[in-house]
């Protein structure tokens, strides 16, 4: 037999402020009923302590009291008095004792012959005296006063003590004696409570679109675990551009500050390429928009970062963005720039090779054998010399094997790359070597795109110059293209050509890339306007040229 328990359901929202609610106002009343019994308490001490105060001393000031006490069995002359006194003013008991404070008349007629209760030396001593007392098994508030004598031979003589009690009204007496007004209260407090505990639920609820504390905690636990179990950054902003959630590879990626949630974009300092990505926009006068696989270079990290919006029920509420650290990728694909020269250089050769191949094929198919023997020595001349030009003054051999490489790739798109007569370069250590390769491949790529996009009707031509001194490196590329709008010489090596930089991939990227490696190096890269064209000139430091470093060792 399989026995099956339901499963018990969980308290609502609304259920659960509710009893908290009960709760609370059934605390704050007893609250309110313990200080009404404490107060109520107060105030029948004082008046009923006056009154008792009172009536102890009328009687002691009786005439009949004070002669009888002196006389022997004052009980039967005393007591009629003791008993109108009670029925009269409505106390509790009404004791008269001697001077030795042996009670000699009394409205209980068991305490005769007993000690008077006394709380101190005051009654003992012929001072009026009022409190709390037990008498015969009952606390009473009670009144003592003096009896003194008035006669010739005893003026002044303390006769005997008066003892007015009034009975104390137990807790449960005070608490019927209110519980009226408790009620009312509950009542009155239980159907605000409820109301107040919808309407808070309601509005609650609204805001939590609809979600129970448990279902919010667990979101907020599943959160926490997934935002900050991930290796991708993370950054949430609201409408207004705040931040309202970075984990710590998001932080740590845009080097924010520990503080940085509730601060608005401008207030961190974030601007230019960044800011647009973040804000969703590529410029102030365009609509924000989903952006796939942006990148951008903060200070030394390539960062590529994807953005959405979120909306729920057709209202905006901000917006989530990722990030993901290229940097390390960028630096193998840096440091592998010179395999993928030799290799450009061997596909451009090839398919140089083939067309020379075509031409030589034809010339013989036609029967033109003296001019394949010219065709074929005009050849070999034209790579002797451009061999020997392009060594004789770059001895690095991955720098001038880019630029045989470029070179074949130039004249591919119709575009004549030249090497500057000022070119001077020595060997260098491997990684400077890698360091400018990736520096010169970079600018000439760029030189190459905009001398081929030209239309002046000139012959395309790229010129590459590279100066070496003692600790650094200086490359130089001029193009025959349209040049660089002035307002964007700046903004090319964040963004590239256009202020919609990295759309569509990694376009835009190199320059950026270039900028990156002179810094690190410490230099500069910059762009100025010529007469033909554009200029860039990238500056970077390096050790000293290899062949150098051999010669001190040997």
């Amino acid at each position: 037999m399989v026995i099956t328990s339901r499963p018990r359901r969980r308290q609502t929202l609304a259920g659960e402020l509710l009893v908290w609610q009960l709760a609370i106002v059934v605390i704050v009343l007893a609250a309110v009923a313990a200080v009404s019994l404490s107060q109520s308490k107060a105030t029948f001490d004082r008046v009923e302590g006056r009154r008792v105060t009172a009536l102890a001393e009328e009687m002691a000031g009786n005439p009949l009291v004070r002669t009888q006490l002196v006389r022997p069995a004052p009980a039967e002359m005393l007591a009629p008095l003791l008993q109108s006194t009670l029925t009269r003013s409505g106390v509790t008991s009404a004791t008269v004792a001697d001077a030795r404070g042996r009670i000699v008349a009394s409205t209980n007629p068991t305490l005769l012959g007993t000690r008077l209760p006394v709380s101190g030396k005051d009654a003992t001593e012929g001072r009026g005296w009022s409190g709390e007392l037990p008498v015969n098994g009952i606390t009473e508030l009670v009144a003592q006063a003096p009896v003194l004598g008035a006669g010739d031979r005893n003026a002044g003589d303390h006769l005997g003590t008066v003892m007015i009690g009034r009975a104390s009204p137990t807790v449960w007496q005070r608490l019927m004696g209110a519980s009226s007004y408790l009620l009312v209260y509950l009542g009155v407090a239980s159907v605000l409570g409820v109301a107040g505990s919808w309407l808070l639920a309601r509005r609650i609820k609204r805001q939590t679109f609809g979600m129970e504390p448990r279902e919010i905690a667990g979101l907020a636990e599943h959160r926490e675990a997934m935002l900050f179990g991930i290796a991708e950054g993370v950054v949430a902003l609201d409408p207004q551009l705040r931040l309202t959630l970075v984990n710590a590879v998001g932080r740590r990626l845009l080097d924010l500050p520990e503080s940085c949630v509730g601060m608005s974009l401008t207030d961190l300092g974030i601007e230019g390429r960044l800011y647009d990505v973040l804000a969703g926009s590529a410029g102030k006068d365009e609509p924000r928009a989903e952006r796939r696989d942006e990148v951008v270079v903060r200070r030394g990290r390539v960062l590529v970062m994807n953005r959405m919006d979120v909306t729920k029920d057709g209202r905006r509420l901000g917006s989530v963005t990722t990030l993901r650290d290229r940097t390390e990728l960028a630096q193998l694909e840096r440091e592998l720039g010179s395999f993928r020269s030799t290799t450009e250089l061997l596909r451009a050769q090839a398919h140089e090779f083939s067309n020379q191949l075509h031409t030589i094929s034809g010339l013989i198919q036609i029967g033109e054998h003296d001019e394949v023997v010219r065709y074929v020595r005009a050849l070999r001349k034209h790579r002797e010399s451009l061999d020997l030009h392009l060594t004789s003054r770059v001895r690095d051999r991955a720098v001038a094997a880019l630029l045989m490489a470029k070179s074949a790739l130039a004249a591919e798109r119709k575009v004549r790359l030249k090497i500057s007569e000022r070119t001077a370069l020595e060997r260098l250590e491997p990684t400077d070597s890698a360091d400018v390769a990736t520096v010169l491949g970079n600018l000439v790529d760029n030189a190459v795109d905009a001398a081929a996009a030209g239309d002046d009707g000139h012959d395309a031509w790229v010129e590459v110059e590279l100066r070496q001194d003692a600790s650094s490196v200086e490359i130089v590329v001029r193009d025959s293209g349209p040049g660089v709008a002035p307002e964007l010489a700046q903004e090319v090596f964040s963004h590239g050509f256009t202020t919609k930089a990295a759309q569509g991939g990694d376009r835009g990227i190199g320059l950026a890339l270039t900028r990156l490696v002179c810094k690190r190096r410490g230099g500069e890269v910059s762009v100025a306007n010529t007469q033909a064209g554009a200029m860039f000139t990238a500056r970077m430091s390096v050790g000293r040229p290899a062949d150098r470093a051999t010669e001190g060792v040997r």
